[in-house]
């Protein structure tokens, strides 16, 4: 068969693989068809176009659209109303000018009217969010090799997309690793960055040195952070998340109580706070059995001496 239809073979192996028909009425029927191959592969590329799979939510946006709605603010209103099935500016633009956007001339009621959407490349380029001084790698080696106290990592901890706006920012002190959970109720990097200003500015400095994150639109108001509390900032890689592994690992520890299809807007300070608690009281292998808050105490006295 490859050799006929010049493919390698791996290809077509994979083809008979994954469009393989099996019926469980039907069992002398399994096989490869070429129509059942046809309607499968149909269903995975409607399941990757939200606007094909989802027809009245694609009748809705392309209403806005010809009401005079900009792709960003049917996504933002969408996102403010809490919608439980909605779609960000990118896939609408995606939409626009795809085949079905075309027929309906949609892109004729975006304010540009342009017909073909322009290049990437030939866009204006924005300045980088974050600055390179503050890359991990101008981070010491002193606090990649855990020898000094109080230095954190941060990440943010998102679940299931009709409850993406509240999230939990997540703190851990790279020594000791004790926690520090933070209830959002949206991504607004305001609301994130005052939430961690007011967790750790009443700590010794000795106890908030530095705090790593990753690249996420969440953390670009560093500069205010670091100027109001003189923490130093470094962040990592793009798409690097192992580099703040600490946070990484312990976040896979809170995901027993706080897993992805959990609503946390139900959860209160007081929940939260129960949630750390029994995290920062078990003891961790890593830390001689220890428990964190233990660790954390005694680091706190040692720098208070």
């Amino acid at each position: 068969m490859a050799r006929v239809l010049k493919r390698c073979r791996s290809t077509i192996f994979r083809e008979l693989k994954r469009n393989h028909f099996s019926d469980e009425c039907m069992p002398k029927c399994d096989g490869y068809y070429g129509a059942a191959a046809h309607l499968m592969q149909a269903d995975r590329r409607a399941r990757d176009r939200k606007l094909i799979k989802h027809p009245e939510l694609c009748k809705r946006v392309i209403e806005q659209i010809k009401d005079g709605w900009t792709p960003e603010q049917i996504g933002n209103r969408m996102i403010q109303e809490c919608a439980k099935l909605r779609v960000c500016q990118e896939t609408i633009y995606r939409y626009i000018y795809s085949k079905d956007g075309m027929r309906d001339d949609l892109w004729w009621y975006l304010p540009t009217h342009r017909v073909a959407r322009r290049p990437q490349r030939t866009r204006r380029r924005r300045e980088p969010k974050f600055h390179r001084d503050v890359s991990i790698l101008f981070r010491p080696d002193d606090v990649a090799h855990r020898r000094n106290f109080g230095h954190w990592e941060g990440d943010l901890m998102l679940f299931k997309q009709q409850l993406v706006q509240p999230n939990v920012t997540s703190l851990v002190e790279r020594v000791s690793r004790f926690r520090v959970i933070l209830n959002n109720p949206n991504k607004r990097t305001k609301s994130v960055m005052g939430k961690i200003i007011k967790a750790i500015k009443d700590l010794p400095h000795q106890a908030r040195r530095s705090i790593t994150f990753d690249r996420g639109s969440e953390f670009i108001d560093w500069p205010h952070r670091q100027a109001k509390i003189g923490t130093q900032t470094w962040f990592c890689d793009p798409s690097s998340p192992w580099q703040k592994g600490t946070v990484e690992n312990t976040n896979r520890r809170a995901r027993r109580w706080l897993p992805r299809k959990r609503d946390i807007r139900l959860m209160t300070d007081q929940d939260m706070k129960e949630i750390c608690d029994r995290l920062n009281n078990t003891p961790r292998k890593c830390l001689g059995w220890k428990t964190p808050a233990e660790v954390f105490r005694e680091k706190m006295m040692e720098e208070l001496r």
